[in-house]
């Protein structure tokens, strides 16, 4: 689904534009019985990334913010791109605003350039990750740098609570040397934020607290990572498979799994390599209003997310 310029000032799109995919349907692939194992936290729910395009035509997939899962408070959306076909990607995200929340990007492989209307400017190689306050406002573009090869990221929206909708908008750069890799429960593990293994990630003052992991799992071993039940969780499959939970439920690459409450979250490999995203965070409990690329609280505020990019006051201080 193309999303036009003239779709955005009227406000009238429906799913999210701009970001690493736009709002597309799936069903659930998977679901999980209580745990076999008490303190394993179990998978809920299993969804396919769907493929799709957006921005100005390239090919991503989307797990969360699909109509199988639309959003899993904090988390508003997760899209993957993954190509080595330059026409899959080479046009970019040219410049789009977005009001309401954060949105954290993830490089594994490429190049992608950051440029935004509050003068930040970045270059995302492999390993680099960036994390955006959009707040109040922000226009911002997200474009490759590089004529061909492959091109593999990730982008997770991230909602603010009610009282920090309207912050001053931030931007954090983070390059790959600065994240730490260490080894836990037997996996590599590269903490982007949060506290793991004894490590803590470099992405700081991040208002939902949030705890991202890139996990590597040798073959025939069993990962294990201590999570408070009360966080929303969940495993995105990178390459390989997973059996998650106490159930052991076989999550493959480009599928999310959606885990329950309890202490542990618990993943085993059988005879190959598997990597996963794991991203935890404190629900926010609020309502949550979305069209285009704004999130708010009410389709008033809404309303007055576009009226303001119409008129040219959304980064307005």
């Amino acid at each position: 689904m193309r999303v036009t310029r003239r779709d955005l000032l009227r406000g009238a799109a429906s799913s999210a534009l701009f970001s690493f995919g736009c709002g597309s349907s799936d069903e659930p692939v998977g679901a999980a019985s209580p745990a076999a194992v008490p303190e394993a936290r179990p998978v809920l729910q299993v969804v396919a990334a769907q493929r799709t395009r957006d921005g100005a035509g390239v090919a991503l997939a989307r797990s969360i913010g699909s109509r199988a899962l639309p959003m899993l408070d904090p988390f508003l959306m997760l899209d993957e791109i993954r190509s080595d076909r330059a026409g899959d990607y080479i046009a970019g995200f040219p410049d789009h605003p977005h009001r309401g929340f954060e949105t954290v990007t993830y490089m594994i492989d490429g190049a992608m350039e950051h440029r935004d209307s509050v003068g930040n400017h970045g270059l995302l190689r492999g390993g680099s990750i960036q994390w955006m306050t959009a707040g109040r406002g922000i226009v911002h573009s997200e474009m490759p740098k590089q004529e061909g090869g492959l091109l593999w990221g990730f982008q997770l929206w991230v909602n603010l609570p009610k009282r920090l909708k309207m912050t001053t908008p931030r931007y954090q750069d983070i390059a790959p040397a600065d994240v730490p890799e260490v080894s836990g429960s037997g996996a590599h593990v590269r903490v982007a934020a949060g506290d793991a293994f004894g490590a803590k990630g470099p992405i700081r003052d991040i208002i939902v607290a949030p705890t991202l992991l890139d996990v590597r799992v040798p073959a025939n071993a069993t990962f294990t990572h201590e999570a408070s039940s009360a966080q929303s969780a969940f495993a995105y499959v990178l390459d390989g498979g997973l059996e998650i939970g106490g159930e052991r439920i076989q999550i493959d690459r480009g599928h999310l799994a959606v885990l329950g409450p309890g202490a542990t979250i618990v993943a085993r490999t059988g005879s190959r390599e598997g990597r996963m995203l794991l991203v935890m965070a404190d629900p926010i409990g609020e309502p949550v209003a979305r069209r285009g690329p704004f999130v708010m609280n009410t389709d008033d505020e809404i309303d007055q997310a576009f009226a303001d990019y119409r008129a040219g006051r959304l980064t307005d201080g």
